[in-house]
């Protein structure tokens, strides 16, 4: 089966492996789609995301679907045939995030396609995917192959506006229009928003965000954007994971309000302003990952096919990389590993 494999920095490989077969509690998973995630570039482009180093190949992929392949002893719930989203965390069960039912920030969490523990988590951009039976999601009816490789980055999205609070009938500010920022939009209108204003340098994903909810959009450097810092916005998501975009959520955010940092910022410090947090009393709080969203989130991605702006063969993986990290000509891309696994 192939498999797109990280060596380090700018060595990305497309290799045979061969097919993989369930044990106890397991089930085989032929990929149909997996998503390109920002991580996944890093692991591309530096060899590393944060601190987390690729120390031995790395299959890459953590945002997958596709179709049952073969049930392990002991598996009950699910069949080969059936249609599934795969949810790529294996949490501890132990610790106290864990017993507190806040699983997404276990430090012993193994998430696909991961260098930071070694040996490495193995991803999903392969032919075939053994994981629990606990990790397989199966599709709601009408949700295709397609759109569920969506689940993963969209649940990241809801978990990001569900520690944004009520969101009904409030002005929102996301920062960053990205695949993560468009499902942000997605996902806040969803909860209500009445406004949903979104920021970013390029053109493009701003029109994507256009087409997924958002109420304005507003491009960096125009005399627009000169004017958000007066928007009072009741919620600020800042997703474009930079110092400046955080920046400009604590001064657009109406005295009182709510910031949720989401996207992830380079490695070592970020300048603050934290007398703009104290004066205005704003409620600071960060998102990492999701845990039981996906369920929900597999019954509420129709309208969300605009963030998909390719697909490409998984033999074309090169190209699909580089398009993918151009966000001047991209959204999500996913690549396509057939069906014939």
């Amino acid at each position: 089966m192939p498999a797109v494999v990280a060596h380090g920095a700018g060595d990305l490989r497309l290799e045979e492996f061969p097919v993989p077969a369930p044990g106890p509690g397991e089930v085989a998973v032929s990929v149909r789609y997996g998503g390109i995630c920002g991580s996944d570039l890093h692991y591309w482009r530096h060899g590393a995301v944060g601190d987390f180093r690729v120390r031995e190949p790395l299959v890459l992929g953590h945002e997958v679907s596709g179709v049952v392949r073969a049930a392990g002893p002991g598996v009950r719930e699910v069949e080969p045939g059936v249609e599934v989203a795969v949810h790529p965390a294996t949490p501890c069960g132990l610790c106290a995030q864990c017993r507190a039912d806040r699983r997404n920030i276990c430090a012993h969490t193994a998430y696909l396609g991961s260098a930071a523990h070694f040996p490495h988590v193995q991803g999903g951009f392969a032919g075939v995917l053994v994981v629990p039976e606990t990790q397989v999601l199966p599709l709601p009816a009408g949700v295709g192959l397609r759109r569920a490789a969506l689940a993963e980055p969209a649940s990241v999205a809801w978990h990001a506006v569900r520690r944004a609070g009520d969101l009904t009938g409030k002005r929102v500010l996301v920062t960053g229009a990205g695949p993560i920022g468009c499902l942000v939009v997605a996902a806040a209108r969803a909860a209500g928003a009445a406004e949903v204003v979104v920021t970013d340098v390029y053109e493009a994903p701003l029109a994507v965000a256009g087409q997924v909810g958002a109420t304005t959009t507003i491009r960096l450097g125009t005399p627009e954007h000169e004017t958000v810092g007066d928007l009072n916005a009741d919620v600020a998501i800042e997703s474009s994971g930079t110092g400046a975009g955080f920046g400009t959520c604590l001064d657009a955010v109406t005295r009182g309000g709510r910031v949720v940092g989401l996207g992830l910022l380079p490695p070592g410090g970020t300048p603050v302003v934290l007398n703009t947090i104290i004066t205005k009393e704003l409620d600071v709080v960060g998102s990492f990952r999701f845990d039981h969203e996906m369920t929900g989130v597999l019954n509420a991605l129709e309208g969300t096919d605009p963030v998909i702006t390719a697909t490409l063969p998984v033999e074309r993986f090169g190209e699909a990389f580089e398009l993918a990290a151009n966000p001047a000509r991209s959204c999500k891309v996913l690549l396509d590993f057939g069906t014939g696994n």
